[in-house]
C-alpha cells in the first residue's frame, strides 16, 4: 500500500522541547494551589492540554466538586497564559531531521500533517515562528508550494476531543481527500500518539524517543518501531514506502 500521509506530533516531535511544556504545566499548577509533580504531567502529555487539568484536578477534589469546574479553568487559564508568553518570547527550532524529512516527503508527493496537543492560538504561534503556516489557507490546509499540508488541533474537533481518539487524524484525512487510513502513518512521542494511530486504524503507529518520553516508557504500548530521532525514522521510512 502506498503512504499518502504521514501525521506528526509537534512538541517533541517535531518542535524541540526541553520540557518546557512540562515546566509550563507546573508553573501553572504551582500559581493554583494545584499539587503535582513531574512524573505525574509527563504521563499525561500529548492529551487536550485542559483535559491534563480536568485530570488532575478530579483525582483531588473529585468531578462532583462545586468547585470542580472553577479549579480547572482557573489552572487552564493559567497555563494558557505562561505557555503563549513561553513561545512568544522564546527561540522555535524544529527537531534534529525534521526539516529534511519534510522536503523528502514533499518529493514523494506524501501529505505531511501536524496534530498536537496544544490548542489552536498558541499552534498558531508556533507556526508561524518556524515559517510553517506560511501557504496555508483559513481552514489551515495548504498546496503545493506549503512547507506542511494540513494542522489540526483539539480546537477544530467537536468538544476539544484531542488524542488518544482518532478524530484529529480523520480529520486531516478528510479535508486531503484520504479515504483509507492503511494509507496513513503516524508518529509521535508520547503513548497518546501511538494510541491515537491504533484507534484511527492507520497502517502504521510509530514513536521518537528523544521526546518526552523513553524508549522504556513507550515499549509499554503497541507500536509499530521506535525511533531514536527523525533522523532514524527517515531512514527507515525511505525504505519502506512504496514509490
Amino acid at each position: 500500500m502506498k503512504i499518502k500521509l504521514v501525521i506528526f506530533d509537534m512538541a517533541g516531535t517535531t518542535v524541540k522541547d526541553k520540557n518546557e511544556v512540562t515546566g509550563c504545566f507546573l508553573e501553572a499548577a504551582s500559581r493554583t494551589g494545584l499539587n503535582t509533580n513531574k512524573n505525574e504531567v509527563d504521563r499525561l502529555h500529548g492529551i487536550p492540554k485542559k483535559k491534563v487539568f480536568q485530570l488532575l484536578w478530579e483525582e483531588r477534589i473529585g468531578k462532583g466538586s462545586n468547585k470542580f469546574e472553577t479549579y480547572v479553568n482557573k489552572s487552564f487559564e493559567t497555563f494558557k497564559d505562561i505557555l503563549e508568553n513561553h513561545y512568544l518570547s522564546t527561540d522555535i527550532e524544529p527537531t534534529e531531521g525534521c526539516l529534511e524529512l519534510f522536503r523528502s516527503l514533499k518529493t514523494k508527493n506524501i501529505f505531511i500533517g501536524l496534530n498536537t496537543g496544544f490548542y489552536r492560538k498558541v499552534t498558531n504561534i508556533i507556526l508561524k515562528n518556524l515559517g510553517w503556516d506560511l501557504g496555508l489557507n483559513d481552514n489551515y490546509v495548504g498546496g503545493s508550494s506549503s512547507i506542511i499540508d494540513v494542522s489540526v488541533t483539539p480546537s477544530e474537533i467537536y468538544n476539544n476531543e484531542g488524542r488518544p481518539s482518532p478524530y484529529m487524524i480523520q480529520k486531516a484525512m478528510y479535508v486531503l481527500g484520504i479515504d483509507d487510513p492503511k494509507s496513513v502513518v503516524v508518529i509521535g512521542d508520547t503513548p497518546s500518539d501511538l494510541k491515537s494511530g491504533v484507534s484511527a486504524g492507520c497502517l502504521k503507529s510509530f514513536a521518537v524517543t528523544n521526546g518526552t518520553h523513553s524508549k522504556e516508557q513507550l515499549e509499554a504500548y503497541k507500536n509499530d518501531g521506535l525511533f531514536s530521532s527523525l533522523n532514524e525514522f527517515s531512514s527507515y521510512l525511505n525504505q519502506f514506502i512504496d514509490v
